[in-house]
């Protein structure tokens, strides 16, 4: 199964991030949409009405996030692992999506920037 890796500059602190990654609230504000997630190890989240959704099965907290994510039309969960590095004033946020079904590689990478970390990159952006 394809792997996606990419890595966003952020204009927010390593905790900034965290927060807007596991806080329902923010993520409904980058996101637009309605949001469920808590910030513990096996805790269940959904996203988009409920067409993401999954598992947190990793977190140390402001620096790292693993969840197992799960679309409706998936046959078989990928895992998603957000690794956040200071870098001078803002940081680095390195997305590694394993496990993406062939037929949805495309839609998914271009998705992170459209609709995930991006819009949160651009949220940051705009608050500076």
């Amino acid at each position: 199964m394809p792997t996606i890796k990419q890595t966003y500059e952020m204009n927010a602190t390593p905790e900034e991030v965290f927060e807007a990654l596991v806080n329902p609230n923010i993520i409904q504000d980058w996101s637009g949409d309605e949001a469920k997630m808590t910030a513990e190890v096996g805790g269940k989240f959904s996203l988009w009405g409920g067409q993401m959704f999954g598992i947190n099965l990793e977190i140390v907290k402001n620096k790292k996030l693993v969840q197992e994510w799960c679309y409706d039309q998936w046959e078989a969960p990928s895992k998603v692992t957000l690794t956040i590095k200071s870098k001078g004033k803002g940081c680095v946020v390195d997305l590694l999506h394993e496990d993406v079904p062939e037929k949805s590689i495309n839609s998914i990478a271009d998705g992170w920037g459209a609709y995930y970390l991006g819009a949160m990159q651009d949220m940051f952006e705009e608050a500076k």
